[in-house]
Parts: C-alpha cells; sequence; structure tokens
C-alpha cells in the first residue's frame, strides 16, 4: 500500500491546483481528508451546476464528484512530492446506486476508500453523504494517465 500521506495541510479550501478539470466542471469544492486508504471532500451545490436540472444534482454530477475526489487525492500526492499534476480516466463504474438526488444548496460529503491499486490502475469506493444521509454509492476504475 501507498506511503502515509501527510495532513498537516488540511482541509484544503482552494482545490483548484490539485485537480486536473476546470470551471465550470469541478464538481469537488475542499479536501477534508487523505489518509492511507480515505480520502473526503466537501462540496456545496449551486443553482449554475452544469449538472443541476430542475433544482437536482444529477446522477452524473454524483459520479463526478466520486471521480473528482479521487483526484483531489492524487492530486494531494502529486503536490506532498512536488510533482505535476495528472489527468485520471474513469475506466469502468460498478454498482453505481442512487438513494436520493441532493438538491441546491446542499453540502455533500464524500468519501472514496482505495480498495486496491494496480499499476496504474486504482479500484476504489465512494459513497456520498448528504448530513447523516447517504444518497450514492458505487464502485469506479480509475486510470492514470496524461
Amino acid at each position: 500500500m501507498e506511503d502515509y500521506i501527510p495532513d498537516m495541510l488540511l482541509p484544503i479550501d482552494n482545490i483548484a491546483h490539485l485537480i486536473p478539470q476546470k470551471h465550470p466542471f469541478i464538481m469537488v469544492g475542499k479536501l477534508l481528508r487523505a489518509d492511507e486508504t480515505i480520502t473526503q471532500s466537501g462540496f456545496v451545490i449551486t443553482v449554475d451546476n452544469v449538472f443541476v436540472k430542475n433544482g437536482y444534482f444529477q446522477e452524473a454530477g454524483l459520479m463526478e464528484n466520486i471521480a473528482q475526489t479521487a483526484a483531489l487525492r492524487a492530486g494531494y500526492e502529486a503536490m506532498i512530492e512536488n510533482k505535476p499534476v495528472t489527468n485520471g480516466y474513469i475506466g469502468s463504474v460498478n454498482s453505481f446506486e442512487i438513494l436520493e438526488l441532493p438538491r441546491v444548496g446542499d453540502e455533500l460529503l464524500t468519501e472514496v476508500s482505495i480498495r486496491d491499486k494496480v499499476l496504474s490502475v486504482t479500484i476504489i469506493a465512494g459513497k456520498v453523504w448528504l448530513g447523516e444521509k447517504l444518497v450514492a454509492t458505487c464502485e469506479m476504475k480509475v486510470f492514470e494517465g496524461n
């Protein structure tokens, strides 16, 4: 497994330098936690978000939120190691379940846990909460690359 990532810099509210995505496709707001296997992000849904329809944050937005939480981890590792942030790609998504669509103004807490990492492929489990309520889960394969 990977070496421990120091969390002395957390939380990080300005995450733009940690992910390759740019406005208007940023679906994470802050990095809250990054340790050996768990990464957590926070995100407030705004009315102008590209994945908001009729006041609700759509399924694709939740999936992208999970993927970008994984990207935050990779970007944080790159920052600690003084390396450039690289692109990542969703390879596959399994068992994607939406329990509830969040609304504009809601603040999400997203947690990604690393299940396995082989070469440039990381298998993650993602969970998204709205307060104490679980609203989405999935397993995802993410490929590192540029």
